[in-house]
């Protein structure tokens, strides 16, 4: 007998003020498959699945399990309805182990836990799953691709009869992604759990979907079976027109001087690990360096030592042949502009407002100051132009940027970082969370810095975007670089079998 449930939204409505966020929304998850829904930011794709998980009640039509209508009033109704989520911001517990954050995901705990056993299970348990997390290691110590698979560890182990991945590949390697996503096609036509997956990728959409659904304002635009040719009619029933082809870029600037150099950089992560041993590179202006790797092999550390957020390093990072310790004023002096992974929480002050973060850069000089004295009006005037430039929705400049989605967040750093000249570019996961028209909007920003003569550092884990973008490409792997190559020379597969530790 199949395990997986059945689903039927009908007509299903959520208002928030006068704003409709779902509108009339109907569909069919059909028992034992994996159900791909698509749409831009604020296509209403979050609002639907909260409801189907119990945070958002529906103001009107129904939800059906099973062909059975049920209450999905509250998230443990929807738990007990057979319900898991994995949701795109981190829900564990921070200052938690990752075993401590598996046994909170079970919920109804005893009064006292038999931990030799717990951890037997869990041991069973993660044998059987694509990737490994220590059991002993705190959340908060774990990089953000590690703190995404713990999520998904967490939903695994509940063996959820319908379970909604809301972008569970977004800081996955593409092999990584293809091994996780592979293995939760297989349970589910096995029967073990039917899938709602939110993806902006239509490379997952084809590979791993039965069915789609697109929503666009909250409406669905279209639901069909997915076939090899479907992917004009995504990019149309999504944006409202066929999807265009990104502009061309510029070749590499040959022979560019060195804008950066790391010469044996070696530092210890915040478990006391090497992260990074004896690492050295060059970027030179004009160039697009893409370091690609697997989440938690010296990545995040690597970019706190050149953005100046750790000192605590051996090794040397210049800055056209300046040594760089990230002071505000080398920042403005030689032209740095970073944007940090989680940038709420590395590049932005949470309780201040969008304007006041706009112009954390530039709130001591002119315009925005004049003789000591601050100037509202000039940074308002700045903030309304960089917000309506880059299309950070938010409901006023006054808004504390903490209150944005965090799509708005990254395009706010965006505008901050990317709207004065630059000589140097430091940018990690640049387009996590954003949807397909807006992650084209800051590839093709970054492009054209790049083409003005910009050396750009690129980390992510996403190697589909670093093959796009990046002139040059080299691979990390347990804190070395351990492959080297032209972008638009090497095939996909050889990079990630460098990603996973190979050696040729």
């Amino acid at each position: 007998m199949s395990h997986a449930l059945s689903l039927q939204t009908l007509e299903l409505t959520k208002r928030f003020g006068n704003f409709v966020a779902l509108d009339k929304a109907s569909l069919t998850v059909q028992p034992g498959t994996v159900h791909a829904l698509l749409g831009e930011n604020g296509a209403g794709k979050s609002t639907l699945v909260k409801c189907l998980a119990g945070y958002h009640q529906a103001d009107e039509g129904a939800i059906l399990l099973d062909n059975r209508e049920l209450d999905l009033s509250t998230p443990a109704l929807a738990r007990d309805a057979g319900i898991g989520m994995v949701y795109q911001h981190f829900t564990a517990v921070p200052g938690m182990t990752v075993a401590e954050n598996l046994l909170l995901a079970r919920g109804h705990l005893p009064a006292r836990i038999d931990w030799p056993s717990v951890r037997r299970e869990f041991g069973d348990f993660m044998a059987t799953m694509p990737f490994q997390l220590p059991l002993d290691a705190r959340a908060d110590e774990l990089a953000a691709g590690e703190r995404q698979k713990l999520e998904i560890l967490k939903q695994l182990f509940l063996k959820p009869r319908l379970l909604i991945l809301d972008e569970p590949s977004s800081v996955l390697t593409p092999d990584e992604a293809d091994e996780v996503l592979g293995l939760l096609a297989d349970r589910a036509h096995q029967g073990h759990t039917s899938i709602i997956l939110i993806t902006h990728k239509f490379r997952e959409v084809l590979g791993f979907a039965d069915d789609v659904t697109v929503l666009r304002h909250g409406a669905v635009k279209l639901q069909a079976a997915v076939h090899p040719a479907i992917e004009e009619d995504l990019a149309h029933a999504m944006m409202g027109e066929a999807r265009k082809a990104g502009a061309q870029r510029q070749p590499a600037v040959k022979g560019g001087a060195t804008v950066l150099k790391v010469q044996g950089l070696s530092v210890l992560n915040d478990r006391g690990r090497l992260a990074l041993d004896d690492l050295s590179f060059e970027v030179r202006a004009g160039e697009i360096v893409g370091i690609a790797g697997v989440a938690g092999n010296g990545q995040r550390e690597l970019m706190q030592c050149l953005t100046g957020a750790r000192h605590d390093f051996t090794g040397r990072v210049e800055v056209a042949g300046e040594t760089f310790t990230g002071s505000r004023s080398q920042y403005q002096r030689l032209k740095v502009r970073s944007l940090p992974e989680e940038p709420l929480r590395n590049a932005c002050v949470g309780s201040m407002s969008v304007s006041e973060n706009l112009s954390l850069r530039l709130f001591d000089q002119a315009p925005l100051a004049r003789q000591g004295w601050l100037m509202p009006g000039a940074s308002a005037v700045m903030a309304r132009q960089l917000i309506d430039g880059f299309r950070v929705k938010t409901r006023s400049a006054q808004s504390a940027i903490r209150e944005l989605s965090g799509g708005n967040v990254q395009r706010a750093v965006l505008a901050r970082e990317l709207h004065q000249p630059a000589n140097l570019l430091l940018v990690h996961n640049p387009v996590f969370g954003l949807d397909f028209a807006a992650t084209a909007e800051i590839h093709s920003r970054i492009a054209a810095m790049r083409d003005q003569g910009c050396a750009v550092v690129w980390i992510s884990e996403d190697l589909d975007e670093l093959l796009l973008m990046a002139d040059r490409l080299v691979v990390m792997s347990e804190g070395h670089l351990v492959f080297e190559t032209m972008a638009d020379q090497v095939e996909r597969k050889t990079v990630g079998r460098f990603m996973a530790g190979g050696t040729s």
